[in-house]
């Protein structure tokens, strides 16, 4: 009998995505090799560098990447459709080797993105793979959307958060996925707030502070943002601008991710512990590695059983 033709779904999740290296590297030490691999938002990312054979060297830059290293790939236009251009992430990428057609590639892939037209999800099979990365990590709010053809992309997240269905479209007989974002939902009140450094509100503002540095702004906005620091915060903050719109990508994603898991279910699903990694920490991720890492070690006698 021929084995089983596996796919993995990789899973949106912005800065958590790191979680997908230490799924594949875990996968790959316990002999489990992906014939499709399909990912939405940064599983596509990851994804792509795995079906690339760069992601060793993807590994190597989010283990030492720093506040500095992630800013210089915010290449801040506002007025585009969002707060980030993306032309430096996709130079990144193609710095790393990132960049040929799909379709050259042994492992069969695709990217998820949105249609912004008609909110339908659009499958990125064809074309260099780093233009198909940058149309699916198309955060609304975040990233400008991303023009292919006669289309404007936004992120996959928004459609199919983990693309279970495009695997089992693909021909995956046994689909394997990785739910980034299935502990950030209804959590907040039944578990202990985590450590007053990792909170998404005094998160948030340090983020823009920090990507905003990197830019020459005119002299009454530093001073507007200088002031804003200087005022003592309330004993009860209001949430900053990326907690706000972590909060309601995690709902939505948590709710269309129900909806279309509901109807096509894989054969395992590996859920990496990760609430306490937020939107924009890109420089936590030898954290979100470990975790997802030590989620392929506990599910490895199910994995087994179906392979």
């Amino acid at each position: 009998m021929a084995p089983p033709r596996i796919g993995l779904a990789l899973g949106s999740g912005s800065a958590r995505g790191w979680a997908h290296i230490g799924v594949i590297e875990s996968l790959t030490e316990a002999g489990i090799q992906p014939d499709i691999v399909c990912g939405a938002s940064m599983g596509a990312l990851v994804g792509a560098a795995h079906v690339a054979g760069r992601l060793p060297e993807l590994r190597q830059w989010a283990g030492k990447a720093t506040w500095r290293s992630i800013a210089r790939l915010t290449d801040l236009r506002l007025g585009s459709g969002g707060l980030i251009s993306g032309r430096q992430v996709m130079s990144f990428l193609k710095g790393l080797g990132i960049g040929e057609p799909i379709e050259s590639y042994a492992t069969h892939y695709a990217a998820v993105a949105t249609d912004m037209a008609t909110g339908r999800e659009i499958w990125l099979q064809s074309g260099p793979i780093h233009e198909a990365v940058r149309a699916s990590i198309a955060i609304p709010g975040v990233f400008s959307p991303a023009r292919l053809g006669d289309r404007w992309l936004l992120d996959g997240g928004l459609s199919n958060p983990i693309p279970v269905s495009v695997c089992r479209a693909l021909g995956a007989d046994v689909i394997i996925a990785v739910n980034l974002n299935g502990e950030l939902v209804g959590r907040r009140f039944t578990e202990p707030e985590p450590p007053v450094d990792t909170r998404p509100s005094r998160l948030s503002g340090e983020v823009v502070r920090r990507m905003l540095g990197q830019w020459p702004l005119p002299a009454a906005l530093r001073r507007g943002m200088a002031e804003a620091d200087a005022v003592p915060a309330p004993r009860e903050a209001s949430p900053g601008y990326l907690d706000v719109l972590a909060t309601a990508i995690n709902i939505m994603q948590d709710h269309i991710t129900r909806a279309r898991l509901a109807g096509e279910p894989p054969h395992v699903m590996l859920v990496p512990r990760l609430r306490s990694i937020g939107l924009m920490e890109f420089n936590r991720a030898e954290e979100a590695i470990a975790e997802g890492r030590a989620c392929v070690e506990q599910a490895l006698t199910t994995l087994r059983r179906y392979l």
